[in-house]
């Protein structure tokens, strides 16, 4: 399958109304690693999300005028905690991810915010984190956690 090259896309605030579409969209995007990992649950990879969704803190990714992604950046204490980082799967490889994540640490950097994350164990998306100037900070058996310091 060809790479798509970066297509046009924005951020938009999420609406409550998002959730589900956002359910449905994690558990398509993560089946595969939680099916390696022996973690997946057709029921609670959806709630999972349905519990912790915070849309005054999460941003939609539109593209091609369809929801497309999400992520989350929840203040924490110490900094901000980065989550719910999805993209469709048609739309991975296409430097969206990138750009959408670059854009997040650069607002990070602005405020001289501190990121962390945990990625699943043999996620592909760990190295996008790595691009970014992320670093293992401790692991378990399922997640890998780790952290950004601002960039000077």
């Amino acid at each position: 399958m060809p790479v798509r090259t970066t297509a046009a896309w924005t951020l938009r605030p999420a609406r409550p109304e998002d959730v589900e579409t956002i359910a449905e969209l994690r558990a398509t995007v993560m089946r595969p690693d939680l099916e390696r990992l022996g973690r997946y649950d057709e029921h609670r990879v959806r709630q999972r999300l349905r519990d912790n969704y915070a849309p005054e803190h999460t941003s939609v990714v539109v593209a091609d005028g369809e929801l497309a992604g999400c992520v989350t950046l929840r203040p924490v204490e110490g900094g901000l905690w980065l989550e719910n980082f999805y993209l469709s799967t048609a739309l991975q490889g296409s430097g969206i991810g990138t750009a959408v994540l670059r854009s997040l640490l650069a607002r990070a950097d602005e405020e001289g915010a501190t990121v962390r994350l945990d990625v699943l164990q043999g996620s592909a998306a760990r190295a996008l984190y790595e691009r970014h100037g992320f670093t293992e900070e401790r692991q378990d058996p399922v997640d890998v956690f780790m952290v950004r310091t601002p960039a000077s």
